[in-house]
């Protein structure tokens, strides 16, 4: 499936929390597998950008990853997660 999905991130630095590391690559490897394409958003850089995923978000404190499908927020990780555990991605990314 193709689909305007962006996963916004920011990229591991040393003062990074490993976490956020592990939670990106859990994403991107389980939406690699299922062959899902999506554009990563780097946030790390940019201001305006760490804004818009939290204006879009609806949480002025989220942190990567969070997903969304063009406008539309799909949820952070622990939501992915959720859905890929209950089999329901297809209706957490807007696909079904």
């Amino acid at each position: 499936p193709l689909g305007p999905w962006a996963l916004y991130f920011s990229p591991p630095r040393r003062e990074s929390a490993p976490w956020i590391k592990s939670q990106q690559s859990e994403v991107t490897r389980i939406l690699d597998g299922k062959h899902i394409k999506y554009q990563l958003v780097d946030i790390s850089q940019d201001n305006a950008l760490r804004e818009e995923m939290r204006a879009k978000s609806g949480n002025p404190k989220a942190i990567p990853p969070q997903i969304f499908n063009g406008d539309h927020y799909c949820g952070d990780y622990e939501l992915f997660v959720e859905a890929v555990e209950q089999n329901t991605l297809q209706e957490f990314l807007k696909l079904a």
